[in-house]
């Protein structure tokens, strides 16, 4: 993706997230707020305003064991399985094909009532986490990041939906016990950071919003990770 014209911003908002989403959820990173956590997972949030519109940071981690980190973050990239385990999209398109490891979707929102319908277009990105984790059971970390932006071929409004504004960055890092064979699904623990701060685009009651995602967020990652489970429990371990 390095020629394309998105290339810059796709290197620095992918190493922004990184860092962002490496960052323990402790006081010195602002007040988070933990609102929702089942076994291993905990979602935390910042209630946050712009212009009236709730643009809450969200973050959630959580652990899931069988998977690699690969394996979780091709599902949530891949254009081939969306629909399987996204349930919130009436239809998806890849506008552009920037190179295989960045796609250009646009994807159209069922609509919540009361609030309008809307639709998001943004670049996504996979890539192997070079760098080493401080963590010496971290075997290897992938990243999918995702921002919205701009496309000749589908302006603001296609379809009469509102635009929404988002930057999300699922983050999986595989843990392999000292000792044990990691060609094993049993011995395989993935860590999952999960970060969105998402821009309704356009008016949508404050208490409406918080109470679809206090509800949807938690059951999406519930979802779609024993979605991949399930996908890959009888598949060579793809690393």
């Amino acid at each position: 993706h390095s020629s394309h014209p998105l290339g810059p911003q796709i290197e620095r908002t992918t190493a922004d997230q990184l860092k962002y989403a490496k960052i323990s959820v402790g006081p010195e990173e602002g007040v988070w707020e933990l609102f929702a956590e089942e076994g291993e997972m905990k979602m935390y949030k910042r209630e946050e305003e712009v212009d009236g519109m709730v643009v809450d940071p969200l973050k959630a981690i959580h652990q899931v064991t069988g998977v690699t980190a690969r394996e979780l973050c091709h599902y949530f990239f891949s254009p081939d399985v969306r629909t399987e385990w996204e349930h919130t999209i009436e239809n998806m398109t890849v506008l552009e094909e920037i190179c295989q490891d960045t796609l250009i979707f646009l994807q159209v929102h069922k609509r919540v009532w009361p609030a309008a319908q809307r639709d998001a277009l943004f670049w996504s990105h996979i890539r192997r986490v070079e760098e080493q984790s401080s963590d010496p059971d971290v075997v290897d970390s992938w990243i999918v990041c995702n921002k919205s932006c701009d496309h000749h071929s589908a302006p603001v409004g296609t379809g009469g939906c509102l635009r929404v504004d988002l930057t999300v960055c699922f983050l999986c890092q595989t843990v392999v016990e000292k000792g044990k064979d990691r060609n094993k699904r049993e011995n395989l623990t993935c860590r999952i950071t999960y970060c969105s701060v998402v821009n309704p685009g356009g008016w949508a009651p404050a208490t409406v919003l918080r109470a679809v995602y206090k509800r949807e967020y938690p059951r999406f990652l519930k979802r779609f990770t024993a979605y991949v489970i399930d996908k890959t429990k009888d598949k060579k371990i793809m690393w």
